[in-house]
């Protein structure tokens, strides 16, 4: 043991440095604290998961045939707040959940060469300020949100700033002043990546401007036809008294965004197509979610779940862990975690879960979070609803994916349907529509396969949020065969440690402990619920498994 390693380890037992002295089981437990770089995060499209309310399923004669699973589907908030209740995620381990956006789409469909696409995914705004009937309405935000809290889940939306929806026949472009249609971005420099569409018929709100621009008419005459103009324009005019704060694009969405927070108690935002906007408007952006989060403690102070900021992770797309702070968009390096965000996607995490072996994997990781990332997170994925490339498409190894995904240092995002196997490739359905069909409850109910799929992601989604030690803490290996190793991690007066093992032999298996426990301490493994005693500084496991998620009992 390293002179290093040996102070971090006799400073999180509490003890001396002496080569005698052991970790003795705590009896005094305390509560576990929830932290964002640990947590189990649960991706979802709403509009793909569950249909809670049939009756929403159809609005603005949303009726024209769309390409294969590029309509709407159903799924909805109260859909979502269903499975939060029947425990469904917090079975899973999970502690927060990303949505998709939720505000009102654009009522028309568009046909981008993949047959007719309606706005169900939620990138394609209409307005900033309305919940899209076919996601539900604020009622049903406020109560899923209140269900999760209850729950310890916490909630996090998705934010968009870069862009309106496509324009339509029925969905009139945003004035000049507002958008730029063209052109459309090359991205092959730091211009051609931001002052430009992302692509054709996506007009980019000018976010650059300080120039000072009136509402657009359309939605004008959308919230004086909805009774509900006066409000708020008189909520614009505090917003902009109170910021000083010229009355630019940018800065209406950002009133429009924290609005969530400031009124329902979201904990946080995904933030979408991050390098297509100038890094100074998340910086903005940072500022206003701090006003609203703190205003929604200060007004509702039983809701509050703990002394957390407000978090924000950004998709930087391309972005990966072993680019530090620093991402190079067009030659100029742009540090996104300056007064902004917290943490970043991971893009690189499913090459790395690919090539590296665990111990590789896990050092790598450990090392950049206790070395230039310290203080900051990613996010983890080994499939989402935009990477054409998942780690595993054709889903033959989804136990490796849930291992690898929910064990590595970092913040994990579950891909809904990563832990029952839901099918990435479907027949008929091209680009991205075919990661993103509907949530498969059937297997999960009936196929024998899924349940041992869903009870193994069960039990380490459990382990990683009962131990923040697992996503946040520091690695190091005990022994490389069998392959174990121990994660700490110590906060304040607040102390986790958990001892895991992969690639074990199937039954009879013993594991090293004595460097960290003493003898006669009771350790229970929570993959095969089991108690062991240690004894001559080992323990001795008979389980079917391959794996131990050691823990104290």
């Amino acid at each position: 043991m390293t002179k290093t390693l040996c102070y971090i380890l006799c400073s999180f037992v509490l003890l001396s440095c002496k080569e005698e002295s052991k970790l003795k089981t705590m009896d005094d437990k305390k509560e576990v604290p929830f932290v964002w770089e640990a947590a189990n995060l649960y991706f979802l499209l709403t509009d793909r998961f569950n249909n809670g309310d049939t009756s929403n399923d159809i609005n603005f004669d949303r009726t024209q045939k769309p390409g294969k699973l590029r309509g709407f589907e159903g799924g909805d908030l109260k859909g979502i707040t269903k499975k939060i209740e029947e425990g469904y995620f917090s079975d899973l381990g999970v502690n927060a959940i990303w949505m998709t956006p939720i505000v009102e789409q654009i009522h028309g469909g568009t046909d981008e060469g993949t047959g007719i696409t309606y706005g169900f995914h939620g990138y394609w705004t209409k307005d900033w300020t309305a919940i899209d009937p076919n996601f539900g309405t604020k009622e049903d935000l406020k109560a899923l949100v209140a269900a999760a809290h209850k729950r310890g889940i916490r909630i996090l939306l998705d934010a968009v700033i870069n862009h309106t929806g496509p324009v339509t026949p029925i969905d009139p472009v945003w004035p000049d002043e507002w958008v730029r249609t063209d052109p459309t971005c090359d991205y092959t420099s730091y211009d051609s990546t931001i002052s430009c569409t992302l692509v054709k018929n996506l007009p980019d709100i000018k976010t650059e401007s300080n120039d000072a621009v009136e509402l657009p008419p359309q939605l004008v005459e959308k919230w004086k036809a909805e009774g509900r103009y006066e409000q708020e324009v008189a909520e614009l005019d505090a917003f902009f008294e109170r910021t000083g704060y010229p009355r630019a694009p940018r800065f209406y969405i950002i009133k429009w965004l924290t609005d969530y927070i400031s009124e329902f108690g979201i904990d946080g935002y995904r933030v979408d197509t991050v390098k297509h906007t100038e890094a100074s408007v998340w910086q903005e952006f940072r500022v206003e979610c701090d006003f609203a989060f703190n205003q929604f403690k200060e007004n509702n102070p039983d809701a509050v779940l703990d002394d957390n900021a407000f978090y924000l992770v950004g998709e930087v797309y391309g972005y990966g862990i072993s680019a530090e702070k620093s991402y190079d968009l067009g030659g100029i390096p742009i540090n996104y975690f300056d007064h902004a965000f917290n943490s970043l996607i991971n893009f690189e995490f499913k090459y790395d879960a690919a090539q590296l072996d665990y111990e590789s994997l896990f050092k790598k990781y450990t090392d950049a979070f206790n070395g230039p990332l310290k203080g900051f997170g990613v996010l983890n994925y080994l499939s989402s609803h935009d990477d054409g490339q998942p780690f595993d498409a054709v889903r033959e190894k989804p136990f490796e994916t849930a291992t690898k995904l929910l064990l590595s240092p970092g913040t994990s995002q579950i891909y809904y349907g990563d832990e029952s196997a839901r099918p990435l490739i479907i027949e008929g359905a091209i680009g991205d529509a075919t990661l993103r069909s509907f949530m498969n409850w059937e297997d999960v109910a009936v196929n024998t396969n899924t349940k041992s799929l869903l009870d193994h992601s069960q039990k380490l989604g459990q382990f990683r949020k009962n131990h923040p030690a697992v996503g946040a803490g520091i690695h190091q290996m005990i022994t490389q065969s069998p392959y174990v190793f121990y994660r700490s991690y110590n906060q304040g007066d607040y102390q986790d440690l958990v001892i895991i093992g992969l690639d074990l032999p199937k039954g009879f298996k013993t594991l090293d402990v004595g460097r960290l426990f003493e003898d006669g301490s009771i350790l229970r493994d929570a993959y095969s619920n089991q108690e062991i005693i240690v004894e001559n500084g080992s323990v001795q496991i008979d389980s079917e498994f391959d794996m131990v998620l050691l823990e104290s009992k």
